[in-house]
């Protein structure tokens, strides 16, 4: 398989791609296998072996709380949310891994809050 990319406005270059599309791996659900938390971040580990790291400051329950409290979560039976149980801990909050991989377009009224 070769692509082309225009050299100039009058020659073609074409490269050799060295491996096809099936060669490669591309994920097909995010699962949750391991999280743990640094002074900045949330590290999500998946079951496929992608590593997701998710600022706390995007969190603010998780942000403001302390360490070892943000250590008492737990990864619900589907794997794609992590959990804080308020009768266990100082935390009230879920965090969903699909809220961090997919985009979403921005709302105007969230923008003027």
């Amino acid at each position: 398989m070769s692509t082309k990319a225009k050299q100039s406005e009058q020659t073609e270059k074409w490269y050799d791609i060295a491996y096809p599309a099936s060669a490669y791996t591309f994920p097909r659900e995010a699962l949750l296998h391991r999280v743990r938390f640094d002074k900045d971040y949330m590290h999500l580990e998946l079951t496929d072996g992608r590593m997701l790291s998710v600022p706390l400051s995007w969190i603010p329950t998780l942000h403001n709380a302390a360490p070892e409290e943000r250590e008492k979560y737990e990864i619900s039976q589907d794997r794609k949310m992590i959990i804080w149980n308020p009768d266990k801990c100082s935390i009230n909050d879920e965090v969903r891994i699909e809220d961090y991989l997919v985009s979403r377009p921005t709302n105007e009224s969230e923008e003027q809050e």
